[in-house]
């Protein structure tokens, strides 16, 4: 299954996966996931924020199911296996169950989240955080990708029904417990020396756009004493970030700027950068914003609280997962969909597969397949353990 998403959104000379929320190559892997179900006779639905949904039985808030999956889409130049290992795992661990002749006692769904990476959008989560409450619609249908255009705009030209986004009760009242299994974004397991783990909590984390205002003027006939250069701020600003992160004990990346107008003749009049900072301390993740806040404009995107994945749920599926020895438990500063039905109060877990580079977000990501195997058999014995 891996190998027939090979091809899509694949850069050919990076290759690193471009899988944009809702673009042609997003629309492609949808259709991909609705054959796939299709071929196992799972019923399909998409629920009105656009996420998928493949059940094997009806579930109803009387007769919650079990669900594990992922999200397909990427960021720019990613990897092969965030996000994909997830759905893919989830499809192969339901048929092991088969070839077991397992009937499970509560339906089973397999699950397909949009927009997880936030790349055109800026807002990670978006179709998990739609369906919780926790992004407004009206917000969510303002997000604009780098041409401009909308989400509402995107969604009507996708024959989606922009209207219709929101909290979704009744979606919501049929997932009794979700299992996320995810490639590991780190070295944990390398260290361990396992090739399944189990996540006990995601840092808090969040995304802020930083705009530092100049004024625009030409690059060769204004004195330097002239001059008033947004990107000297901000410079002064990414280097900040750097230290002020090692001070105080979190992560924090600027990964993405934009310069207006973007003439290379000329002094721009606007530059923006977007900070995603990270930590096990909320507090200390926070102080850091607010101080490199001074002389920008600062607006918040996305913030995600910590989230401590339930004690009791997280040692079950490490005592199924684990064989002989129960799965290594490990906390994760990635954000996951997982992490958004957690703190909006359904039973949810994750499962990791080792990575032996521990790079993630790169064409580099990596996963032997025997670990992948691996992953689909701890999987598999979860979901067993889980419907019984």
């Amino acid at each position: 299954m891996l190998e027939q998403l090979a091809h899509l959104g694949r850069d050919p000379e990076t290759g690193g996966y471009v899988r944009d929320a809702w673009s042609e190559a997003d629309l492609e892997l949808r259709e991909w996931f609705a054959g796939e179900a299709g071929r196992r006779r799972l019923t399909l639905r998409e629920d009105r924020n656009g996420n998928l949904w493949a059940w094997w039985g009806t579930p109803s808030p009387e007769r919650p199911g079990v669900v594990t999956g992922s999200h397909l889409d990427s960021v720019r130049q990613g990897g092969a296996y965030d996000g994909p290992l997830g759905v893919v795992s989830a499809f192969a661990a339901l048929d092991l169950l088969r070839e077991r002749h397992v009937t499970p006692s509560v339906p089973l769904g397999v699950a397909c989240f949009t927009d997880e990476e936030g790349a055109r959008f800026g807002v990670p989560c978006v179709g998990s955080r739609l369906l919780t409450g926790v992004l407004p619609p009206e917000r969510a249908l303002a997000l604009t990708d780098d041409d401009g255009d909308t989400l509402a705009d995107v969604l009507k030209r996708a024959g989606r029904r922009p209207g219709g986004l929101g909290r979704d009760d009744e979606t919501l009242a049929a997932v009794g417990t979700f299992v996320e299994l995810h490639v590991e974004q780190g070295r944990g397991l390398v260290t361990e020396g396992r090739p399944v783990g189990v996540a006990s909590a995601i840092w808090p984390h969040g995304r802020w756009r930083f705009d530092f205002r100049g004024r625009a003027d030409h690059a060769g006939t204004t004195r330097l004493a002239d001059r008033d250069d947004p990107m000297l701020p901000l410079a002064r600003m990414v280097l900040a970030a750097r230290e002020a992160a090692e001070r105080r004990g979190v992560v924090a990346t600027i990964g993405k700027v934009r310069v207006s107008p973007g003439n290379a003749n000329a002094i721009p009049g606007l530059a923006s950068a977007w900070l995603d900072a990270r930590g096990a301390d909320e507090d200390a993740v926070r102080a850091l914003v607010a101080e490199l806040s001074e002389g920008a404009q600062v607006r918040e995107e996305s913030w995600t609280p910590v989230v401590a994945f339930d004690t009791a749920l997280r040692d079950r599926i490490a005592r199924a997962a684990g064989g002989d020895t129960p799965a290594p438990i490990l906390p994760t500063g990635a954000g996951h969909d997982a992490g958004i039905l957690a703190a909006a109060g359904v039973p949810s877990a994750m499962l990791f597969v080792r990575n032996p580079t521990g790079v993630s977000h790169s064409p580099s990501e990596h996963a032997e397949r025997a670990d992948c195997e691996a992953g689909v058999v701890a999987l598999a014995d979860v979901l067993e353990e889980l419907c019984r």
